[in-house]
């Protein structure tokens, strides 16, 4: 694939992806690991008792904050990385999400398929990406490549992929 062949995934494509991903991936993943933790996880009667509270317009709502397991949430988020990983390895780039919307990951300057150094490196990435007030992600809307932080730690980008089918 040649430089002029490429069509770089914009913020708003990705943030759909990623939107996806969340419903498709994340959100199966943390009710698995929810019933996992036989309700160990996060104290839930907490979050709703603290969502009533707020929408009866009780201003101390947020001041009991739920007990949340750290080894559950390390769990979670191992969980949803490997998956992560796996569907990169074996979707050629993409997770549920990017095949949806058509656009992958690939080696941003072979244009080919990630490795699993990269797709771990760019998971990673994301930390980055995000504890720096989400700088990292808005990147992607001002650069010429579109590629966020996480990309270019991992030396990836994400373009449309013209030749996969929709499912």
């Amino acid at each position: 694939m040649s430089n002029r062949e490429v069509q770089y995934a914009g913020f708003w494509i990705r943030f759909v992806s990623s939107f996806l991903d969340t419903l498709f991936l994340a959100l199966p993943v943390a009710i698995f690991i929810y019933f996992l933790s036989d309700g160990n996880w996060f104290d839930f009667a907490q979050y709703q008792q603290n969502i009533q509270l707020a929408m009866s317009g009780n201003p101390h709502a947020l001041e009991n904050q739920p007990h949340t397991s750290f080894i559950w949430e390390l769990i979670f988020e191992i969980s949803v990385l490997a998956i992560t990983v796996i569907f990169w390895d074996n979707w050629q780039g993409a997770t549920p999400g990017k095949k949806i919307v058509r656009i992958k990951i690939v080696d941003a300057k072979m244009y080919q398929v990630i490795t699993n150094k990269q797709s771990i490196t760019r998971s990673l990435g994301y930390i980055p990406s995000t504890l720096l007030f989400g700088i990292g992600f808005l990147m992607i809307a001002f650069r010429k490549d579109k590629r966020a932080l996480h990309d270019l730690l991992a030396n990836t980008a994400v373009i449309y992929d013209e030749e996969s089918p929709i499912g």
